[in-house]
């Protein structure tokens, strides 16, 4: 088992993207539902104990149930959560016995407004962008904070490479914008079908002098590490002149995947920010996420990463 972080590395985090309502559906026939989103990122790094500042809006019906919640988690910072008017994210996920899920998103909150991140950028030590829904931030607004920012950025592309319509099932898209998204940027993350939709070929899996090529246009833009997640796989990490595959442990059990790229990326990120290197980070993510595949949950996430950073 890889150690946990030493508390001493620990750095403030900014963590932008959207707090959803999910209901999963599995295979099985079993229903499950809770509140998500950068809640799971949240989870594993105040788990880990590095401190955390979500900037983000939550609809008015969801901020009850999820301010007790990350409240009784001491280094997550709720202050800088916007409550708007109407109905909070809102998605259904299916996760078939094959393929990819299936995700319908019935609402979403507006953009988030960078003016209050933009004035405290200078004491923010690592900053996180997930894109939940793709309306979480415009696109202008995140160059803003990009040319401003004097930290690293990690930006997990996420649902922006999937179509951008309610109540139906999304699909995933060609995205020639992501360069747009993730220049300047210092750690990309993304899954095979989000590589693919940046290649602007969304139903076909790259193959690896695909994935080479993506790579060269990523470090063009100046990023340093590209982590693509292979599920239970592990994850490919693409640095300059080298790819390496980091395996990932098998999940003792499984009982929702949900939340485990971004605890991946929870556990990749507070490595790095301890000055780790992209592979060992890789490693302690993967590691990480394939234990959270053994809850359900952003209360158990964080209670397991909590349990397992003081044990470990």
């Amino acid at each position: 088992m890889l150690e946990a972080v030493p508390p001493k590395k620990r750095r403030r985090f900014a963590l932008l993207g959207t707090i959803t309502h999910d209901v999963i559906t599995q295979a099985s026939g079993r229903v499950l539902s809770g509140e998500g989103g950068i809640l799971y990122q949240a989870a594993g790094l105040c788990g880990l104990g590095q401190y955390v500042t979500l900037y983000t809006h939550v609809g008015k019906d969801l901020f009850p149930r999820v301010k007790p919640m990350i409240d009784r988690w001491p280094t997550c910072d709720s202050s800088r959560i916007r409550v708007v008017p109407g109905p909070g994210n809102s998605v259904f996920l299916h996760y078939p016995e094959k393929g990819e899920r299936v995700e319908v998103l019935e609402s979403h909150v507006p953009p988030l407004q960078p003016d209050r991140l933009l004035n405290e950028l200078p004491d923010i030590g690592f900053l996180i962008l997930v894109i939940n829904s793709g309306f979480d931030i415009a696109l202008r607004d995140w160059r803003r904070i990009v040319r401003r920012a004097e930290c690293p950025i990690w930006f997990d592309i996420h649902s922006l490479a999937l179509t951008l319509e309610l109540h139906t099932a999304r699909r995933y898209r060609p995205l020639p914008e992501w360069r747009d998204w993730a220049e300047g940027t210092t750690y990309l993350q993304a899954n095979l079908k989000e590589v693919a939709s940046m290649l602007g070929e969304p139903e076909r899996i790259p193959s690896r002098e695909r994935l080479d090529r993506f790579g060269e246009l990523a470090f063009e833009l100046g990023i340093e590490a590209a982590f693509i997640t292979l599920g239970a796989e592990g994850v490919l990490v693409l640095l300059p002149g080298r790819t390496r595959k980091v395996g990932s442990a098998e999940a003792r059990r499984i009982v929702d995947t949900t939340g485990c790229g971004d605890i991946f990326c929870a556990g990749a990120a507070a490595w790095l920010a301890s000055g780790a290197d992209p592979i060992e980070a890789a490693a302690f993510g993967a590691e990480l996420a394939s234990e959270a595949a053994g809850v359900s949950g952003v209360e158990q996430t964080y209670s397991l990463v909590r349990n397992r950073a003081f044990y470990a």
